[in-house]
């Protein structure tokens, strides 16, 4: 039951920092230093990653109408037109975004995590791309964003966003929505339309590496981690859809420099706490 509560929290967490740009691996890493699972190491790790698949989910009930590439209606069969020519371009376009990362991640995944999953790199990480934040917020202040909807992104547009997704593959901390957001922001694109690009950008992204570490991991669950794995998915789900809604609408009205701020603050937090306990 401890452990169910627990994964409670972690789902809260995970539902609120995957799509703010402020890191869920940092946010991670110190909930995990207030309350530890009582989970084997090889199950903790997989956990991490595979509760997010909740997160993912409300990204894909949330815009389902923008993303599912077919139209069933009676109009659209009677005109010969199910196939929705645009939502395929958006999917070839995020699919080329993705390229970067899932090479990388493949190939290298276990590398990174060795290298740079522990707190001084996470804690850099949070306050380079703070930083980051703030610089390009007040460089753009002011200006027109040269790509303001989702059909103005070209192929060279994903291709570059996807290369910004790949800092985030490597360095655990950088927040993969985080660095996607501000590689939109350095080349021009709309706070929100880098936003949704972000969100649909993490559905085979975070699909891929759930599978990957489901099939590490195996599928030989306990009774227990199967509950702690789903009640901390299903509170990442709930917890995302609101999550998503309070971005887009905080976006319309305001820039990222908060989390800018937010992420600086963080990081020097990550660095006191891993010093004090290290």
């Amino acid at each position: 039951m401890l452990n169910l509560i627990k994964a409670v929290l972690f789902g809260i967490v995970e539902g609120i920092t995957e799509w703010l740009p402020v890191s869920s691996t940092g946010h991670m890493i110190l909930l995990d230093e207030i309350v530890r699972m009582d989970v084997t190491p090889e199950f903790w790790e997989m956990f991490l990653v595979v509760i997010q698949l909740g997160a993912i989910m409300a990204v894909v009930i949330l815009f389902w109408n923008q993303i599912f590439p077919f139209d069933f209606s009676k109009k659209a069969r009677e005109e010969h037109r199910v196939m929705r020519k645009d939502i395929w371009i958006l999917w070839g376009k995020i699919l080329i975004a993705c390229v970067p990362a899932a090479i990388v991640g493949v190939l290298f995944d276990d590398v990174f995590d060795a290298l740079f999953y522990n707190g001084p790199c996470v804690a850099i990480a949070l306050i380079v791309f703070g930083i980051g934040f703030i610089i390009i917020e007040n460089k753009n202040k002011n200006k027109e964003p040269k790509i303001d909807s989702l059909e103005k992104i070209d192929i060279k547009t994903a291709l570059l966003i996807g290369i910004f997704q790949l800092i985030a593959a490597i360095f655990p901390g950088t927040s993969r929505s985080g660095s996607t957001i501000l590689g939109g922001l350095m080349i021009g694109v709309s706070r929100t339309v880098a936003a949704e690009f972000t969100f649909f950008l993490a559905i085979p992204v975070m699909f891929g590496a759930s599978l990957l570490k489901l099939l590490k991991f195996g599928l030989a669950f306990s009774g227990s981690e199967l509950a702690i794995l789903l009640v901390g998915t299903v509170v990442a789900f709930v917890v995302s859809i609101l999550i998503i809604k309070f971005l887009l609408g905080y976006i319309r009205k305001h820039d990222f420099k908060i989390f800018g701020w937010y992420r600086i603050a963080l990081g020097l937090l990550v660095l006191v706490i891993f010093v004090a306990f290290r």
